[in-house]
């Protein structure tokens, strides 16, 4: 027996296909039988790769008896939070106002008009720890909405009212007439905030669980270049260390966990994130700039190739790879000692097993569950393996693929792929690697061709050749940011002629009001994440802070600054600049709530343009090799701005617009480029 959600594209809705619940979509459907029976929603919103979206489906929507409360009592919705990010903001937002904290699986109840009124995360299915049972929950809130409605009503009020409030926020975050932006002034702030929070034993900021945060090692690594501060350079240099030896790191096949449980990073959440190897394989691409680390370099490598060879699929990428394996979390790639001996058993040019056990820390007693041990490197031993400790990561990888590999959500993600392909295309040209080029330059394409309605509208989604989903905010910054990677990379100018097309969309579809240019830079109010086309909800939000990705707003500012500076359109900078002071009061009084758009301001404040007419030669090789943030790179014989007028066999090295000598040897220019970059 399935419920409707077999007909569903998502892989998340797709493994509750065969719950006894009777699901639904979002969509017309469900909020229509919910008007016409005057039924709340049941609205769960996860997603395909969660561990605990997976515990609460097998205890709960599993279970005929809580399934037979769900459908007698409401209409029941389930919602893939990475296909609606708009959604999942919204449902967020109400839930964290009413129980202080948000997570996933998200659990809300909401009259059929959408409002919100009880929201929790995770229930379990008996009463447990002083939190109720999801049956009990049912049970109260179908009482209530049939002999206390009133107070439902007026709980859905509140709480509507709470998220409004919360989504007007941004719009309180601009500049008042007395206040100023300097770029080195916040990111000083930054940096600051995050040395009260640093960990210098095992890197990082904060404790446990602990998350990496790509973006806090990037402002910690410009303002080492900025500054010479050699403590910002410990932050991130221990932090990058402490990740890349640790369990949240795949030392069999590359890639990072999602997260790790302890402080130490030895112990993921083993569910890996195409959005975590695209911003953590920039980081460490930049680290590797600054300090030439070989080890750094590796872990690009690696990551992005098992992005490419394990999430690749016929033309896209897919979202990520479960936490769990044969229902058990973690399962396929932990050791005991005797799998290790019996992984090596044949393979006399490897480790010994006692050997290669002291060197990822695998231990009789374990050190995750039931006697497995994650695999992290010892204190002693080095990333960069020697050929025995080659062959044994072979053989110890041979053995792991025999075992339940874990699901993968296949699903296309415009965002998240562009994002990818962003980071494909720049590491390609510091670390001259052709595969990554032609496949950002294979994805870029892909993405703008194939992910369009009939009318041409890009769209957020796919899976199967079907495309799903208005295309949100992000979807288009990623995608110009994309293009712009692109330009650079080979010089074509088609990528810049398209992100223009593609910006003007973006602008003209979520920008608030009259759209910013040279001569009105303060017209408008920001961007909203959702299109002027897309359908009415409880609220049309913006997106000013930062999370586990970049917001949509930095991305943005970010994506229109640079694709400004390349073509010299001013009326782009503009919009980007007006993003940016319009959430300036978050730069100078919260920014650690937004640190890529610290990044942004950086691209717009302290751009450095580097152009070397002609074709690719080893001029542009050492600039793109050197450590050099915020800098725009031209090159080819095409007509962008940044080559207009200028000479072959020499290279321009210019602060908005304001250029040095025109230099042909590499230790003028990189010396050049080296003082641009300090301001």
């Amino acid at each position: 027996m399935t419920n409707r959600l077999a007909s569903a594209n998502s892989p998340y809705l797709l493994q509750h296909a065969e719950n006894p619940v009777d699901w639904y979509e979002w969509g017309p459907d469900a909020l229509g039988r919910a008007a016409t029976e005057d039924r709340p929603l049941l609205i769960s919103i996860g997603y395909a790769a969660c561990h605990w979206c997976h515990v609460m489906g097998h205890e709960s929507f599993e279970d005929p008896a809580v399934a037979e409360l769900i459908n007698r009592g409401f209409v029941a919705i389930k919602i893939d939070r990475e296909e609606r990010p708009d959604l999942d903001m919204l449902y967020m937002a109400a839930t964290q106002a009413a129980s202080g904290h948000g997570g996933w699986p998200m659990t809300v109840f909401a009259t059929p008009d959408g409002r919100p009124f009880f929201a929790g995360t995770y229930f379990p299915p008996v009463d447990r720890g002083g939190q109720p049972s999801f049956s009990r929950v049912l049970l109260s809130l179908e009482e209530a909405w049939s002999d206390r409605r009133e107070d439902v009503e007026t709980q859905a009020d509140e709480l509507a009212r709470a998220v409004v409030s919360e989504a007007a926020y941004a719009d309180r975050l601009a500049l008042s007439s007395e206040d100023t932006l300097s770029f080195d002034a916040v990111l000083d702030g930054l940096v600051q905030s995050l040395s009260q929070r640093f960990d210098p034993t095992t890197g990082g900021f904060g404790g446990a669980p602990k998350f990496p945060r790509p973006s806090y090692v990037e402002a910690c690594l410009v303002h080492h270049l900025r500054t010479g501060d050699p403590g910002s350079l410990t932050m991130a240099t221990t932090t990058l260390d402490q990740m890349a030896r640790g369990g949240i790191y795949d030392h069999l096949v590359g890639g990072f966990a999602r997260y790790s449980v302890d402080a130490s990073w030895l112990v993921p959440h083993f569910e890996k994130m195409l959005t975590d190897q695209a911003l953590l394989a920039r980081v460490y691409l930049h680290a590797f700039q600054l300090t030439q680390n070989p080890e750094y370099a590796q872990v690009v490598t690696e990551t992005l190739d098992w992005v490419l060879d394990e999430l690749g699929l016929e033309h896209g990428l897919a979202s990520s790879v479960d936490a769990d394996a044969a229902g058990e979390e973690g399962s396929h790639c932990s050791f005991t000692p005797e799998e290790v001996t019996l992984a090596l058993l044949h393979h006399g040019d490897a480790l010994a097993p006692s050997a290669a056990c002291a060197r990822y820390g695998i231990t009789p007693e374990g050190t995750f569950e039931h006697g497995r041990s994650v695999l992290a490197l010892a204190p002693t031993a080095s990333l960069l393996r020697s050929r025995a400790e080659e062959a044994t990561r072979v053989a110890l990888l041979a053995h792991r693929r025999d075992r339940i590999a874990p699901g993968i959500d296949d699903k296309e993600l415009v965002e998240w792929n562009a994002m990818t392909a962003s980071i494909l295309a720049e590491a390609a040209g510091v670390l001259q690697n052709e595969r990554w080029a032609s496949a950002a330059a294979r994805l870029v394409s892909y993405l703008d061709q194939n992910f369009r309605d009939a009318n041409g509208r890009l769209m957020r989604a796919g899976r199967n050749q079907t495309v799903a989903h208005l295309g949100l905010l992000g979807d288009h910054a990623w995608l110009v940011e994309a293009m712009t990677r692109m330009y650079e990379l080979d010089g074509d100018d088609a990528w810049i002629t398209r992100a223009g097309e593609i910006a003007d969309d973006l602008i003209g579809l979520f920008w608030d009001g009259d759209r910013p240019t040279a001569t009105t830079p303060d017209h408008g109010s920001g961007f909203f994440t959702t299109g002027s086309d897309a359908e009415v909800l409880l609220v049309r939000a913006k997106d000013p802070f930062d999370s586990a990705l970049p917001s949509m707003s930095a991305i943005t500012a970010t994506a229109l600054g640079r694709l400004g500076g390349l073509t010299g359109d001013l009326d782009l900078v503009s919009v980007a600049q007006r993003t940016v002071t319009l959430l300036g009061r978050a730069l100078n009084e919260s920014p650690l709530a937004v640190p890529d758009l610290v990044l942004a301001f950086g691209w717009l404040a302290t751009t450095v343009e580097v152009a070397v007419p002609g074709p690719p030669g080893e001029l542009l090789d050492a600039a793109r090799q050197t450590s050099a943030p915020f800098t725009l790179f031209a090159h080819g014989t095409g007509e962008g701005a940044l080559l207009e007028a200028r000479d072959e066999g020499l290279a321009y090295v210019c602060r908005q617009r304001v250029c040095d000598t025109p230099v042909s040897e590499i230790a003028p220019l990189l010396a050049q480029l080296s003082a641009a970059v300090r301001g």
